[in-house]
């Protein structure tokens, strides 16, 4: 099954990697691992369905002390400062550094993503909240994320890129706007490699959201794809998303393999659906993401990713704290715990 924008998919008929699927027939959900891989699930009941409400003992989530990071407080601000080295030597202007947090499951057959969401939707609503549950096919995916990676409307295409997160609009920095103008130029760049020529536009730069906990600065990037291209043009451009990568993407991706010890999976990657019928859809960027992995060592786990982007203002300390932000309040809401965590044990 797959949950999105009010809507419910069942009786799945098809699987696939390909994504010229999503230029043929039919209703997708869709998740693109930041390493690459692409699962695309085509269903055949499509129906509007609020958001579940959570149901007592429906989910069973790790305990709150059992959360350990793929990076500790130490490797990660070594790697802030890796960065920053990176940047004084003209390699890279801004690079995100992510880490993975990871707990195991207490009772893995009581462990369903979409009791997880119904959670988050109480807990932590987003706008591009959603759930897809494939286990037949290793996908079991809730995500609250707040970013929009690629909304789809016939030729017009459009992304949201976030850069520069605080509790309140006073925390954030000079740095935080001239980070988010860095990636805007990023994503137009990319845009610009799938849209015609003088069709990109900037609607809105850094505008200020607010969401539970913290505030972000979001800006709008426009498009028309030129006539020909789809989706699968539009992944080679644009993917991974510009804001959880860097720039130079190129260099930023060497980077982050170079620092990041775990793989990031759906987190930061895409994740949403298509409908191919009317030429629309809308893919969140993985952030504010859980995801069951029950192939791992030691039996199923829960993960989560959180990172920051580094520039060279960016403070190693500050920037460790901005990732415990950003996981606390959800890390919360999967361990049914009632008060925000006080970090992750390593």
């Amino acid at each position: 099954m797959a949950r999105f924008g009010g809507l419910l998919a069942t009786d799945l008929r098809d699987v696939t990697s390909d994504p010229a699927a999503l230029e043929s027939t039919g209703w997708w959900a869709v998740v693109a691992d930041f390493e690459g891989r692409l699962t695309c699930a085509r269903f055949g009941d499509v129906r509007p369905a609020p958001a579940p409400a959570p149901v007592p003992g429906g989910w069973r989530g790790p305990a709150a002390e059992d959360w350990t990071s793929s990076l500790d407080r130490a490797a990660y601000t070594a790697g802030v400062r890796r960065i920053r080295e990176h940047i004084a030597a003209g390699e890279v202007y801004q690079a995100n550094l992510c880490r993975v947090l990871s707990a195991p499951l207490p009772d893995p057959s009581a462990a369903d993503v979409d009791a997880l969401t119904a959670l988050l939707a109480r807990g932590n609503p987003a706008p591009y909240a959603g759930t897809i549950r494939l286990p037949g096919h290793g996908v079991e995916v809730a995500t609250a994320s707040p970013e929009l990676y690629l909304r789809r409307s016939g030729s017009t295409v459009e992304s949201g890129p976030i850069k520069g997160t605080g509790r309140t609009a006073a925390d954030l920095l000079e740095k935080d706007h001239a980070e988010n103008v860095m990636i805007v130029d990023l994503v137009r760049n990319d845009l610009g490699r799938v849209c015609a020529t003088g069709s990109v536009t900037v609607p809105a730069l850094c505008a200020l959201e607010a969401h539970p906990g913290l505030v972000h600065l979001v800006s709008t990037v426009r498009g028309e794809i030129r006539a020909g291209a789809g989706w699968a043009d539009l992944f080679a451009a644009t993917f991974p998303p510009g804001s959880v990568t860097g720039a130079p993407k190129a260099s930023a991706l060497e980077i982050i393999e170079a620092l990041e010890t775990a793989p990031r999976g759906p987190y930061c990657g895409g994740i949403g659906w298509v409908d191919a019928d009317r030429g629309t859809g809308e893919l969140a960027v993985g952030i504010r993401t859980f995801w069951i992995d029950r192939a791992a060592t030691g039996g199923p786990v829960l993960r989560f990713g959180t990172g920051a982007g580094i520039t060279w203002g960016s403070d190693p300390e500050r920037e460790w704290a901005e990732t415990e932000l950003k996981a606390a309040r959800l890390l919360a809401i999967a361990s049914a715990a009632q008060q925000p965590l006080g970090g992750t044990k390593r």
